[in-house]
């Protein structure tokens, strides 16, 4: 079984990871040349192209002026311990028993505009780069055609013919997989809060619900689609008269 979620906007960089390995990302020329282009952007213009403050744009162009390369625990930190949204903060990773962290390491990818494909345990260092963003690189107008097929490629050289592909990313950021190039079964796993007499999708809950689901599988080895019904972390039930054979519907 292999997950894959979205990357988080915030970031901690100053709390040091409590694991010392560390591997680097697949994808660091690609990253390099994107950086290249982040550089050359003012702050004024990454304001507009990112709709982000001046403050986050002068933040983030800082980053981009600091970055580079090569990555170590001394000017980069692990994915998995840097950032801190809502996904992340389900996984909580810093709790997760040290033994499980090498199972994290194999079953999880973090789908990331500047990075492509991440291993937890890649080093990154502070960036911001949506994979919505409209950044023109080249021929290529955006970061979905930036990485085209690359990505889908990388993951569909790492599952087996048979493994389960869990989709727990945004749809912002699973569009850079189109369905059509993966060789596996894709499940997406749906979280939905009663409200008004009806369940929807609460964005903040989905998103922690997301990351508790990793966690799930996990910390229980998951490996069918049988033992991923079992979740029921924080109330949630699954509700197999809304779900189908692509989209687990979980609610409380």
């Amino acid at each position: 079984m292999k997950i894959i979620i979205s990357p988080a906007k915030s970031l901690d960089f100053e709390t040091p990871a409590n694991v010392k390995e560390f591997t680097q990302p697949r994808f660091l020329e690609q990253a390099e040349k994107l950086n290249k282009k982040l550089k050359t952007i003012s702050r004024k213009n990454l304001s507009v192209l990112m709709k982000i403050s001046d403050d986050l744009a002068s933040l983030n162009y800082e980053r981009n002026q600091q970055w580079s390369l090569p990555f170590d625990t001394a000017n980069a930190k692990q994915a998995i311990y840097s950032f801190t949204g809502e996904v992340f903060r389900g996984i909580d990773v810093t709790t997760l028993d040290e033994s499980k962290v090498p199972v994290l390491q194999k079953k999880l990818r973090i789908l990331s505009g500047l990075y492509g494909l991440l291993k937890p345990l890649d080093l990154i260092q502070p960036y911001r780069l949506e994979m919505g963003t409209r950044l023109k690189v080249g021929r290529k107008d955006n970061l979905y055609q930036f990485w085209g097929n690359d990505l889908a490629d990388s993951l569909n050289s790492e599952l087996e013919d048979n493994e389960l592909l869990i989709n727990l990313a945004s749809t912002e950021y699973f569009k850079a997989l189109p369905k059509k190039t993966l060789k596996v079964q894709m499940v997406t796993p749906v979280f939905k809060d009663l409200k008004n007499g009806q369940y929807k999708t609460i964005m903040t809950f989905a998103k922690k619900a997301r990351g508790l689901m990793v966690r799930y599988i996990i910390e229980n080895d998951i490996e069918s689609l049988e033992q991923l019904k079992g979740f029921d972390t924080d109330g949630y039930r699954f509700t197999e008269e809304l779900s189908s054979d692509y989209e687990l519907v979980f609610t409380r």
